[in-house]
């Protein structure tokens, strides 16, 4: 199986060379590209990283909000999303995901609990999960809650057809582990 991830940001960040070195072969999606219609990449998953709604950091989400109709088809056919905090007290911030969810921009360390049942059960595993940092939380959802940091809910996920959305505010790279096979259990879906 081929495994490719799509990296939507405007630059290349350190994020993309970690995505590589964990043998996932990564490329860029500018937000022009993620929102012109004639673009047509194939990913088995997309990361969309930390601060996408700050504008200070991003213009990624006008792009984001253009495209929700073809990110719900790539989740839909079999994609992976993997949704970071958006780093702005925007509620809205995620008004262009498959399925309702609020966010709470609060910046500090916690100590994370995630389900060991759950697909995202390793996302930490190369941290102290006593002293993870997070950009906020997510007070209401229509997702499962995978992720606790003390009584608020910093992982979310959801099936939307026959692929995955994660959605977390915590503010660290995620586990090679979890990033391996998150991205190399699926084949690559048409965006």
């Amino acid at each position: 199986m081929t495994c490719r991830a799509g990296f939507v940001w405007s630059s290349p960040q350190h994020f993309t060379r970690f995505i590589e070195e964990c043998g996932i072969p990564c490329e860029l999606v500018t937000p022009h590209l993620l929102a012109a219609p004639f673009f047509r990449g194939s990913y088995s998953c997309l990361i969309i990283p930390t601060g996408f709604a700050n504008p200070v950091y991003s213009n990624l989400l006008p792009a984001l909000r253009a495209s929700s109709g073809r990110i719900r088809r790539f989740v839909e056919n079999g994609g992976a999303l993997l949704v970071f905090g958006a780093a702005a007290e925007k509620t809205d911030a995620y008004d262009w995901l498959p399925f309702s969810l609020q966010y709470c921009h609060d910046c500090h360390p916690r100590q994370v609990t995630l389900s060991p049942s759950s697909v995202t059960g390793t996302l930490i595993d190369d941290y102290d999960p006593s002293a993870i940092e997070c950009d906020g939380s997510f007070p209401s959802h229509e997702g499962e809650c995978a992720g606790r940091g003390g009584e608020a809910d910093v992982l979310v996920e959801k099936q939307v057809g026959k692929g995955t959305v994660v959605v977390t505010s915590i503010h660290e790279y995620p586990s090679r582990k979890f990033l391996q096979a998150f991205c190399r259990d699926r084949e690559p879906v048409l965006f």
